[in-house]
């Protein structure tokens, strides 16, 4: 079992240069904004590939883009604080593979949702609707507004709005650390009550399954955290068939 009296005063490099790097382009962002007037989490951050605003390379970078202080902190404590044992059990090189892998098949499953919204959405609108939302959308959303029709103001939602964090690949850790220490007590901070490694973990996904359901249309990206755990999921068993090691 891992001692978490260690590691505190020294964070491990891969976990240690994630937070550097999340807390930096934070800080790009805001300068970016003030003194250029650029939205660098439009720029960075992952647009449905139907839309004219995607970039192959926002993939990767959405990944270390925040939406503020709030986002990126949870995503940061997160990380620091189970990051560092898995990063001190798997070692540098299989926790980053690790943690890359989870954050693309977050975004992979995020989009295959939105790929199945936006053909149902395409499937019911006129040909000429569709042309007013690929022609003038994006210069309405810039201007902070949308079309009153519903379903081109969905439409037009799926088109501009980019998705940005590290959440996917935090919520892989978090189902890391349940699978390797499941009986680990953690203590929580709402309620302040312990609980077990594993009930936390398949609590998180519940409640996540229950959103991405209740919720479809939400700002937040609950597909893309069920995503980094699955795939998180799927990749320790795989390691678990092909390594000859305890974890």
């Amino acid at each position: 079992m891992y001692s978490f009296g260690r590691g505190y005063s020294n964070i491990p490099p891969v976990t240690k240069n994630l937070i550097i790097i999340n807390v930096i382009m934070l800080l790009a962002s805001y300068t970016a904004g003030a003194v250029f007037n650029i939205d660098l989490n439009q720029v960075l951050g992952l647009h449905f590939p139907k839309s004219e605003l995607f970039q192959p390379y926002q993939i990767i970078t959405h990944m270390f883009m925040h939406g503020g202080i709030t986002h990126l902190f949870f995503n940061m404590f997160a990380l620091y604080m189970f990051g560092r044992v898995l990063e001190s059990v798997w070692g540098p090189k299989r926790f980053f593979l690790y943690y890359i892998i989870t954050g693309l098949g977050a975004a992979f499953v995020h989009e295959s949702v939105i790929a199945i919204e936006y053909f149902k959405l395409i499937s019911v609108i006129s040909p000429d609707e569709l042309q007013r939302v690929t022609d003038t959308g994006y210069e309405i959303w810039a201007q902070r507004q949308n079309f009153t029709h519903p379903v081109m103001g969905q439409l037009n939602g799926i088109l501009n709005i980019s998705t940005v964090g590290a959440s996917g690949a935090v919520f892989g850790i978090l189902l890391a650390f349940g699978m390797l220490f499941p009986n680990t007590q953690l203590m929580l901070l709402f309620p302040p009550i312990p609980i077990r490694a594993k009930w936390m973990v398949i609590g998180y996904g519940a409640l996540e399954l229950y959103l991405a359901v209740s919720q479809p249309g939400s700002s937040i990206a609950h597909a893309a955290h069920l995503g980094g755990m699955l795939f998180g999921y799927i990749l320790i068993k795989i390691w678990r068939k092909t390594t000859k090691t305890l974890y």
